[in-house]
Order: structure tokens, then sequence, then C-alpha cells
């Protein structure tokens, strides 16, 4: 190919991504230089014309969102961080690239490296967290903006390509975003026609834009992104302009942009240009400056972003102190979302339960709680994937969340639970104190457990209401009859996965305000819960200095029970009979148990002397290996909780 040499600031500060890309990932050996190579207009147009943020204060409130769907191409984003002026990310970081500690990692991680919005990587996760983003930011502008005091006011833009428009859930997100009208959601695809097994018309030939007009978004088509800066400015700002519905502005350009050899092939999509190519591709685009090696001019106006990002976040802090006098009651609670406090007493309704109590199931007991505590927390949103009535997820009185009625906290998600998960994702991203959850049935985890996943390991705290649990659906068939689902859960790290067994360990779980699942045969109380619910996270680790206790009780032991949920009634009257015939020589372990002696360190230690161990079955277990007190091999697990 042959390109057009240009000296201009502009062409410098486009070709300082392209080349910080191709030298890092030519360093490292690894890496995908095609999409920064490619994208590096339209990323110059959006962060340097566009995009509200503070390279100073990454974490500025109303600062725009900007999400790299395409999360292969990272090295893109990191070199904006960079240029821009962001601390997170040094020229050294950069070199640093896709190595053991650094904050360059070869996804963008939101825990590694401030700056980055959302962890991406599967590809159609950043656009559907976008949708989260969005609904976020519509949510509480409905909510707290009043005439004259505009205080949420920020968009959410995303760059996303083939691949991520080829995924399922993106489809589900886009569907849902588009019947939503989230205005201020602009996503710029990058359509250069090429993924890892080659062009796409071996497998990709729809028209993507009529796809997305269905869905109800408003679509442009930028046909040169390989030079016309222009053209995609002008295309954001027409985005802008349609306040009443998403938009998808589909940029033509070419992957590996300036690459004789390898531009528009699926070789310059996931793998270094080499030094050869990396010096010709110099050569072709008029680039002289050696490995690493930014301009002074291209830094000297990339770091504009600096004075922009203070005076912007300056006149939102003018704003926000005239919001608190005109409307001191709003702003509080804005500022205690922002520092993400719980209101006083929001937990004062719990209810608690005896065994005289009539019992119901624990997704009962479960709606009975939210509707206990749900009127006091306001930052509680979410809904069900078209299952509310059955998951029971409603808050009474809380309207829905609609097009022109965005204050409403219910979210309607249809039958979308993989899109439900990753929206929620971006709605916990968001960073404003609002807690997400969504509900569906435990089977259709498995949908939605890729953004589960990313949910646990960027540490969310995504509350997750998954119902119709196990062999008690025995009318459902074994479709819905999920026996291997909570394995598969409770293997992620970072996921914490409860299963309650009656009221008072369902009041415990929603107090933690965590992961948990629910069943819907009636459960009765137990006598050994007598006791008020209380959350579970006070069987929290102690102090590290303090001397692991015993648990009581569990020395004489010779077999030991454990179970959990519906398992309950089974194993309660084995327990009364074992210990008539046996004194204590068989205990049964409830959920709540193992998880404060867990975390106590009694468990592993205590349960060394048992002679055998095993639980009700209702469920497969994740694979053997644990060991028995004898030193025989067993293929159960005692519980498989991990501390957070």
């Amino acid at each position: 190919m042959v390109v057009a040499p240009s000296t201009s600031v502009e062409s410098l500060c486009i070709n300082s991504i392209r080349f910080l890309a191709v030298d890092a990932i030519n360093k490292s050996n690894s890496g995908h230089p095609g999409l920064p190579m490619g994208c590096a207009p339209m990323a110059y147009s959006l962060w340097d014309k566009v995009l509200r943020h503070n390279p100073k204060n990454p974490k500025w409130f109303n600062r725009d969102r900007f999400v790299l769907s395409a999360g292969h191409g990272c090295m893109l984003l990191y070199a904006l961080l960079h240029l821009s002026g962001y601390d997170s990310v040094t020229i050294e970081d950069i070199k640093q690239f896709r190595q053991w500690g650094s904050r360059t990692p070869g996804h963008p991680e939101t825990f590694e490296t401030p700056g980055v919005e959302v962890t991406t990587g599967p590809l159609g996760q950043g656009i559907s967290n976008a949708v989260g983003l969005a609904i976020a930011e519509a949510h509480l502008a409905a909510k707290f903006n009043r005439p004259g005091a505009t205080l949420v006011d920020h968009y959410t833009y995303v760059l996303m390509g083939d691949g991520c428009n080829q995924e399922g859930v993106s489809s589900e997100a886009a569907s849902l975003a588009g019947h939503l009208g989230l205005g201020k959601l602009i996503a710029l695809y990058d359509d250069n026609h090429i993924t890892i097994d080659g062009n796409t018309a071996v497998s990709f030939t729809e028209d993507v834009l009529k796809r997305y007009e269905a869905y109800g978004w408003h679509v442009q088509h930028v046909a040169d992104g390989n030079t016309d800066v222009d053209a995609i400015t002008k295309a954001i700002e027409a985005a802008k302009a349609v306040t009443d519905k998403p938009s998808l502005i589909k940029v033509t350009t070419t992957i590996g942009y300036g690459s004789p050899n390898k531009a528009n092939t699926a070789g310059v999509h996931g793998a270094a240009l080499g030094a050869d190519e990396a010096e010709l591709t110099r050569k072709a685009l008029d680039w002289s400056y050696g490995a690493f090696e930014v301009p002074t001019e291209a830094y000297d106006h990339w770091r504009q972003a600096i004075g922009r990002g203070a005076a912007a976040e300056a006149a939102w802090d003018a704003t926000l102190a005239d919001y608190r006098s005109q409307y001191p009651s709003e702003a509080a609670e804005f500022e205690r979302l922002l520092r993400g406090e719980l209101p006083q007493g929001w937990d004062a309704n719990l209810p608690s339960f005896t065994p005289e109590d009539k019992g119901l199931a624990t997704r009962q007991h479960s709606y009975n709680a939210l509707n206990a505590f749900g009127p006091s927390l306001p930052e509680l949103i979410g809904g069900s994937a078209d299952l509310t009535h059955s998951n029971l997820t409603d808050i009474k009185g809380e309207a829905s969340f609609q097009k022109g009625a965005e204050a409403n906290r219910y979210l309607h998600f249809g039958v979308r639970e993989h899109a439900m998960a990753a929206i929620l994702n971006g709605i916990a991203y968001h960073g404003s104190g609002l807690i997400p959850y969504g509900g569906t049935f435990l089977v259709f985890a498995g949908y939605m457990i890729g953004a589960m996943r990313l949910s646990a390991l960027s540490e969310l705290g995504v509350i997750y209401v998954l119902t119709h649990d196990s062999i008690g659906l025995g009318e459902d068939g074994p479709t819905h009859q999920p026996v291997e689902t909570l394995a598969n859960l409770r293997a992620i790290p970072n996921l914490l996965v409860m299963r309650p067994g009656d009221g008072n360990e369902t009041v415990g779980g929603q107090g933690w305000l965590h992961p948990r699942r629910f069943q819907r045969q009636p459960r009765s109380d137990p006598d050994r819960h007598r006791h008020r619910a209380r959350p579970l996270r006070q069987g929290r680790r102690p102090a590290a200095r303090r001397r692991p206790q015993r648990a009581r009780g569990l020395d004489a032991l010779r077999r030991a029970v454990r179970g959990t949920g519906s398992r309950l009634p089974r194993i309660r009257p084995a327990e009364q009979r074992a210990q008539a015939r046996r004194g204590r020589s068989l205990r049964f372990l409830r959920l709540a148990q193992v998880l404060r002696l867990r975390r106590r360190h009694h468990l592993d230690r205590s349960l060394r002397c048992l002679r055998s161990r095993a639980p009700v079955p209702g469920e497969v277990r994740l694979h053997r290996g644990e060991r028995r007190g004898d030193g025989e091999r067993a293929g159960v697990r005692v519980a498989s909780f991990r501390d957070h």
C-alpha cells in the first residue's frame, strides 16, 4: 500500500499511537498491533476533540466513559492514557507491555490501570458493559438533575470491532439499548473486515447498520477511517445531537494501516510486526523517530487534555456546590452514593424466624427480605430476565425503568440472561454507588457465566439471584435440573456462592449483599436457628495475630454430614436419630456454620479428625481429590468457599 506522508501535528499525534503500539508489541513479541494502527485516527478524533475527561483524576464522576470493547487492541488504550498525561501509564509501563506485574496487561483490567473503565477481552462484553454504564447515567440524571442544575451529564463511548458484533451478547445488549433509547451511548464500529480466520467474507456478511437500525439505533457510516479525521469528528457530533437513540458509527478502516506487507491481512491482527516490517512501516508513514520515541510536538498537543480536564472538573465542582445550596437533601444523598456508604438503618426491618413459623421457599424469603430493606436502599437497581414472578426480584411499588421513565429502578431485561449479567457489570463499573442485581433460573447461569466471571475478576459486587435449582424441579425434567452448575460457580475465584436453607440464612445472605441462590421448595427453620438472623459477614476472618480457636464440639466427632438449601429437612432428622443412638458421633454442618468456621480458620484442622464426611446428594461434585480424615481419598468437598 502507498501512504501519503504528513508531518502535521495531527499526523504526529496519530502516528504516536501507532508506533507506541508497534514498538511495545515488538518488544514483548506478543499482542495485537492491527487495531491500534487502523483505529488511531478515530481514537485521536474522540480523545482530542470530543471526550471530556481529566487525566489527573481518572475517577472524576462526570467524566465521559470510554470502553475499548475490542480489548485485544489494548495498546491503543494504553497509548492514549500515556499520551494524554495519565500517571498510571508511563513510557516505562508501555515498555513493560504484557509483562508480569505490569500496569499494561494483555487485555485492559480496570483494577490494574487507572483510566481503564472496564475489564474487557472476551468480545462483546465491553459494548454490553457500556449499555450498563449508559443506564446508570440515565438513571442518576433522571433522579438528581433539576431545572437549571444539571449534575449528571456525560456520554459513554465504545470502540468495537467485527468480533464484538458477531458475539450474541452484544446483540442482546444492543437490542435492549435501542428499546430504552439510551441517547448518550455512542459506539464506534471498526469496520476492517478482518478476523483471525481472515476476511470476514467467510462468515460475516450481514449489513450491520441495518441490524442496529432495526434495534432502534441511529446509524452513520464514515467511509474513510484511515485519514478523514474531520468526517469522524462530525459523525460523533451528529450522534450527540440525537438524544433519543443510541448511535452506531461504522468507520471503515484498514487493519495494520501503514504496514507495507501486512496491512489488511489476518497476519497483523494478533502478531508482532517484527523489526524489519516495523522499519518499513516507519518509512511508509515518514516516521523518523526511534523505538518508544514520541516527538515533543505530539506530547505538547496531547497533554492539553490535562488543562481541559482540570477546567471541566472545576466547572462541575462549582455546579455541585450550587446544587448543594439549592437542593441540600438531594445533594446529601448523591454524595453518599459516590462515597459508597449505605444509608443509616437500611437493615433495621430485616425479618427473623423461629421453628414455629410457616415454612417458605427461600426465594419467597428472599422476596420478603428484599422488600424489607429495598425501600431503604435507593441505590439498589436491577430486575430479572423475564422471570420476575418466578425469581421474585421486584420491590413493591417500584415502577419499571423505561424510555422517559429512567428514574425508576426496576429493570426488565427480557429473555437476555447474558446481556443482563454484562449490563449489571456496567452499572457497577460506573462507580456511582449503585448496587446492581439480577435474577434468573440457576440453569441459565450457563448462558451468562462469561459475564459472571468478569464480574468476579473485577470484584464488582454484582448480586445474582438464581432460583429454581437442582433436582427439586422434577416436573421440568433434566433440562431444568442444573445439578452441575453449583460446582461450576463455586470454582470461579472471587465469586461467593450462597445456598441458604431457611429464612434466617436467606436474610443473612441478603444482609451481606453478595451473590446468592434460592430454591422454590418450602423450607422450615430448624431449631438451631432460633436467633435473629445475622448477616453472614459477621463471620469474617479475625486479625492475623489472633490465635485460631478450636471449632467447639467438633473434636469428638467421628462423622459429619454437610448440606445446604433444600437438603436441610432430610439431614436434620438423620442427625437427631444418630445422636440418640451414638451420642455426638454425627454432626450436621449447615452452610452458614461451614462458612463461619472456615473464616475463623477452624474448619480444616477440626475436620481432620473425622473418619468420614459426606454431602447429601443433589448436585454433582466438582472433582475428586479431597482427603478424608483417615487419609483415604474421597470425591467430595466439605465446602467450596474462598476468603474475600
